[in-house]
């Protein structure tokens, strides 16, 4: 198996749309940020979007200005929360042209939130023939694993925290060891980067690595950077760059490192959340990068447009998003071409 990556040519990208009974606060500004994500992708590719009445979701999104369902499919399904990141499936490629989505266990990052709807979602997907008729399902209970928690260069290296992965109740009946043997197996790697620092305040993922560090391209890694030395952020951050710069790509060489600012610190109340711009989302042709709101939206934007250049970078005011602890790529999940 290869596990893609993210800027490969993609069928589609899948949401799952918050309603008014969701966690969610302030609902109705997250369904307009939604929207506005939905319109941005639609520019480029399909939709299919999950949710638990199809009628109230084309409601949300006409009332949001999205006039057209052109180019959407609409999947009814029961559903905790909208994070399909972490709930959606992941997809490899066979040595023989297979088509797989592996279906992992996804616990509500630990055992924190009620998942038990949200884990189902992947199989409803496939049942309601989401999927091309040559896509295969495979079940990978018990094996606990988030999209967001890791990122591949499709070139057989994946990127991810030795804090999430190896963190209690998700596979703690595994070693680090154990855990890369496995993800090895499944997704046909090399090697795995293991970073053991970094971390944003407000995040309850267990430091997911798409709020932290990104492939680029294969020699290149962006990055979430912090040059404030008051900010409770500034030095699991330095770590961490200061672990990437140790980082070498298959033939020896160091990556090139682009950092991105850390946002302006945002508050819920006293909560802060975990903002950044590391959690942008690679579509066919475009990147769409969270917005915050600040001056530093173009720093970051700028920074996206040398990392990825031939493609636009679209920046969408996520804020709203941040209300319930994470932001683009995480409300995202995309699947590649022919799926």
């Amino acid at each position: 198996m290869r596990l893609p990556a993210e800027w490969e040519k993609q069928g589609f990208v899948q949401l799952t749309w918050p309603h008014k009974d969701s966690l969610w606060y302030e609902v109705e500004k997250v369904q307009a940020c939604y929207t506005q994500i939905a319109k941005a992708i639609l520019r480029f590719e399909p939709l299919v979007i999950v949710g638990r009445d199809v009628a109230e979701i084309q409601a949300d999104l006409r009332r949001n200005g999205l006039e057209s369902m052109k180019g959407i499919r609409f999947v009814e399904a029961p559903i905790n929360d909208t994070w399909a990141r972490d709930h959606g499936a992941i997809s490899v490629h066979g040595d023989n042209g297979e088509k797989v989505i592996l279906d992992f266990v996804f616990n509500g990052w630990g055992l924190k939130f009620a998942a038990d709807m949200d884990n189902q979602i992947t199989r409803r997907m496939f049942d309601s023939q989401a999927f091309a008729a040559d896509v295969q399902y495979r079940d990978m209970r018990p094996f606990v694993l988030e999209g967001g928690s890791i990122d591949c260069d499709g070139a057989g290296t994946l990127m991810a925290t030795s804090e999430c992965l190896c963190s209690l109740n998700r596979n703690e009946y595994l070693t680090r060891d154990q855990i890369e043997t496995r993800l090895k197996e499944v997704f046909g790697l090399q090697r795995i980067l293991w970073l053991d620092h970094g971390g944003i305040a407000g995040d309850d993922t267990d430091s997911h690595v798409d709020i932290l560090a990104r492939f680029c391209g294969p020699d290149t890694i962006a990055y979430t950077s912090c040059d404030d030395p008051a900010d409770e952020n500034y030095a699991p951050l330095l770590a961490m760059e200061e672990q990437l710069r140790t980082f070498r790509t298959l033939d020896g060489k160091p990556y090139r490192l682009i950092p991105l600012p850390l946002p302006e610190p945002l508050y819920l109340d006293d909560y802060r959340l975990p903002a950044s711009y590391s959690n942008f989302l690679i579509i066919n042709g475009a990147v769409l990068m969270p917005g915050a709101g600040t001056l530093l939206d173009q720093v970051a934007a700028d920074q996206l447009r040398a990392a990825f250049r031939g493609r636009e970078v679209i920046t969408i005011d996520c804020r709203a998003l941040l209300s319930g602890h994470g932001g683009l790529h995480c409300i995202t999940m995309n699947y590649p071409f022919g799926w």
